[in-house]
Parts: C-alpha cells; sequence; structure tokens
C-alpha cells in the first residue's frame, strides 16, 4: 500500500545459490556477451556547508545603557563630549554649558550647582582647557548623583513587601513585571498582587507578566484594591514568597480623593503586617523632565515614598531630570529601565550612569591618522 515499504520476498524451496553454482549456470545459460564500458560518472563537487548564523551576542548593560542615553547626549550640544577639547576655558563657555544642562532639565538648582563647582575649580586649580573641565564636570556630576545609589536589598522581611505606585503610563505594570524577573535572578520567591482595580485591563496585563515569569498572580474579578492587598500578603505567607510586588491604581498628584484611596491601600497591607510596606517605590517616566519632581512630592506626602524607578530613559532627551531630583528630593533611586527588554530594568549606579552620559557614539569618535 505504502511504496517506501520494502517488500519481503517470498520463501522458496531452492536452497541459495552459492557464488560457484551462480557462476557455473550463468556459463551454460546466457549467451556469451561483450561486457559494456564501464561509465564513469565524475564525481560530484562537494557541497557547501552552510554555518547556520549565530544568534547575534546581547549587548551588556553599560552598552545598552550608553545606546539608552544617545538623545541626552544628542540634546546635550550633539553630545557633551564634543563641547570639550582644546579650546580655552572661560566665560562663554560656562554659559554654553549651563544652557546645556537646563535644556537636558537638570533643573535651575542642579545646573547652578554645577556650574559654581565648575567656576571654583577653573579658579582653584588653574584649568586652561575644556578638556580638563569635562573631567571635572564628570566629578562632580558624579558626585551629585551618588547620594541616590541605593539598590535596594529584600532580605530584611519575609515576605519582603514592596508597594508600587505611579500615575497611569509612567510603565508602573511593566517595571513590576521587570522587577519580579531581576529578584528572581537574585533567587527570590515572587508573588504578584493585581491591585490596580481602576485601569481597564490592568490586572490582565499583570496576569500576563506572570506568566511570562512563572510566578503567581493574586487577583479578583471584583472588588477593591485594599482587598486584593491583604488576600495578597496572607497568600504570600501560606506559599512561601520572598518578595510581594504589590501593584496599585494610577493617580495624578492633583486627584486628591484619589490619592486618598492608595493611601487606603497602605493602611490596609500595614494590618495584614505591621512592619509592611517595606519599600514604597514610584516609578517615574523620564520623558516628563521637571513634573517629575511635583510627582515625587505628591506621592510622598500621599504614602511615603521610599525609592524611585525611572524608566525610559531611552526615549527622552531629558535624562538631566535625575540631577534635579538629586538635587531638589533626593530619594534612593532604587532602578532604572532603558529599554523594553524584561531585563532593560536594573540597580542605578551614579559612575555608570554618567560614563554613559559622556560616551561617544562610535559614528562620532576621533578617526585615527
Amino acid at each position: 500500500m505504502f511504496g517506501f515499504l520494502k517488500k519481503t520476498p517470498a520463501k522458496s524451496d531452492t536452497p541459495p545459490e552459492t557464488p560457484a553454482t551462480a557462476d557455473a549456470n550463468a556459463d551454460h545459460d546466457a549467451p556469451t556477451e561483450t561486457a559494456p564500458d564501464p561509465v564513469v560518472t565524475p564525481p560530484a563537487a562537494p557541497a557547501t556547508v552552510v554555518a547556520p548564523a549565530a544568534a547575534p551576542a546581547k549587548a551588556s548593560w553599560s552598552e545598552r545603557l550608553k545606546a539608552g542615553l544617545a538623545r541626552t547626549r544628542k540634546q546635550w550640544g550633539g553630545g557633551l563630549a564634543h563641547m570639550f577639547g582644546l579650546r580655552k576655558i572661560d566665560e562663554d563657555l560656562l554659559e554654553d554649558l549651563e544652557s546645556t544642562l537646563l535644556m537636558a532639565d537638570c533643573g535651575v538648582e542642579a545646573t547652578t550647582h554645577l556650574i559654581d563647582a565648575l567656576r571654583k575649580r577653573w579658579k582653584r586649580d588653574k584649568l586652561e582647557t575644556a578638556d580638563q573641565l569635562q573631567g571635572v564636570l564628570v566629578e562632580e556630576l558624579t558626585a551629585l548623583l551618588a547620594p541616590l545609589e541605593a539598590p535596594l536589598t529584600a532580605d530584611t522581611h519575609t515576605p519582603f513587601i514592596i508597594m508600587v505606585a505611579g500615575v497611569n503610563g509612567s510603565g508602573k505594570t511593566t517595571s513590576i513585571g521587570k522587577l519580579a524577573r531581576w529578584y528572581q535572578s537574585q533567587g527570590k520567591k515572587v508573588l504578584l498582587a493585581a491591585g490596580d482595580t481602576f485601569r481597564a485591563a490592568a490586572r490582565e496585563q499583570l496576569i500576563t507578566w506572570g506568566e511570562r515569569n512563572g510566578v503567581d498572580v493574586i487577583a479578583q474579578q471584583s472588588g477593591d484594591a485594599a482587598a486584593v492587598m491583604f488576600d495578597a500578603v496572607n497568600a504570600a505567607r501560606a506559599r512561601g514568597a520572598d518578595v510581594v510586588l504589590a501593584d496599585t491604581a494610577g493617580r495624578l498628584p492633583t486627584q486628591l480623593h484619589l490619592m486618598e484611596e492608595i493611601a487606603k491601600v497602605r493602611r490596609v497591607i500595614a494590618k495584614a503586617d505591621a512592619t509592611a510596606p517595606h519599600e514604597v517605590l514610584l516609578v517615574l517616566d523620564a520623558n516628563i523632565g521637571q513634573n517629575a519632581l511635583a510627582q515625587v512630592k505628591a506621592f510622598d506626602a500621599a504614602v511615603g515614598v521610599t525609592g524611585l524607578v525611572v524608566t525610559k530613559l531611552d526615549g527622552t532627551a531629558k535624562g538631566g531630570v535625575l540631577a534635579a531630583i538629586a538635587r531638589q528630593c533626593p530619594k534612593p533611586l532604587r532602578f532604572i529601565g532603558v529599554g523594553e527588554g524584561i531585563d532593560d530594568l536594573r540597580p542605578f549606579h551614579a559612575r555608570e550612569f554618567v560614563d554613559a552620559l559622556f560616551a561617544k557614539s562610535e559614528s562620532t569618535k576621533p578617526r585615527a591618522e
């Protein structure tokens, strides 16, 4: 029935011929013929083996950070590094630098602080060229941002409950999904609480992140956010979770009645665990620039912000807002995000950030003679 099946030859009572018998029969029965000339087939050319293309190596975090800050560098006069060189230091250079910092949303306070520090070092150390001033700016900017560097550990309590707040569109729920992956990489068992019962599809979005990370999500079809949080804390104890990431509904700082609701969520978490929440993270969109300061102050008044997550640094030219935060409301900057990948959220390190900010792109590096 199937042509590719090999047929088994039928059995015969005649014993098989030996080679000698076969040759004898051939001599007596077959006519004598001249053997045809052999057909010589040229050897086939060896097949070209094409190796499968290797998967492109994933860029390191420092490379992704440099790429993510490209727009900020471009905004800063085509790159802060391009403002320096053998140009003599004078007041015109300082004015150009001041304008550049302001356009990058460093804010008046931080910009004034940095320019004053540069002017003092120029006079005190008798600097002559702009490239010498660049080194001083790197030092001063790193010193300004250093107090924000405070990686978040989750070892002081079990479960360690992190309440995550932020306005709609800041990347709050997505950041929770990335934080879940980060803590899993640290060997932690994570549980998510879908406490954003206000925004349409927020619960489903968090459940999707839970599936991607393979973590449990506590959610309710209906009910208020406070009830979800209470259930999540109890579930975390029962299931032996190390970290609870609690999503909350997005609120605008001007919506005072809604801000009171998120304050209620915090109180309910404290009822479920008298020591909780152990961290209150505020997620900020880097694109909003100076408006981030108003959000920090409003949410801090409502729920007591203990740490910040700044997202979307790869999509803005306003990366200087970190300097404004450091100067005006220096909350610990726990994480920064510079991409859409699940592992594109990492702890903030001041010097790493500043080095990426001053990095030259390959196209702008000086050519070798």
